[in-house]
């Protein structure tokens, strides 16, 4: 096992897959984040967590530095609880994100193919637009969890 590496992403589980949210600054992952919490995930990490490949699958980790923390916009750094992950599908929060996707490309992160989807998270119902696609095109999950 290799150890664990620094990702700048935000990440959310459901049912124990994970969502990496990725974007520039003032994208949106926070939100997104939020809104998937609203609707029963929980927080893996806030604009920083940890990846960890474990036996053949990769694993979002929260960061012990800001381990369940948020920072919400205009409320300020709350405390969330948090959980670790296998990572089942990865957003790349995109403005111009196509509108109709047949298949989500592959991206390679510490040699484990990661399904990507360009998404738009301005376009409403955000949230469950999200769970659709870890539906629709996210890895199954059933890794063998935290060693």
């Amino acid at each position: 096992m290799s150890a664990p590496v620094q990702h700048q992403a935000t990440c959310v589980a459901i049912g124990g897959r994970g969502i990496l949210i990725e974007g520039p600054p003032g994208a949106g992952k926070t939100g997104l984040a939020l809104a998937l919490i609203d609707r029963g995930a929980s927080l893996v990490g806030d604009d920083g967590i940890l990846l960890a490949p474990r036996a053949n699958t990769l694993w979002a980790l929260p960061h012990p530095r800001t381990r369940g923390l948020v920072e919400v916009r205009n409320v300020g750094l709350l405390t969330f609880a948090c959980a670790e992950a296998e990572i089942a599908l990865r957003l790349l929060l995109d403005p111009d994100a196509p509108r109709f996707v047949e298949r989500a490309a592959a991206t390679q992160m510490a040699g484990i193919a990661v399904p990507t989807l360009a998404f738009d998270p301005r376009i409403a119902p955000a949230a469950l637009r999200a769970e659709l696609a870890l539906r629709a095109h996210g890895l199954p999950g059933g890794g063998t969890g935290p060693d």
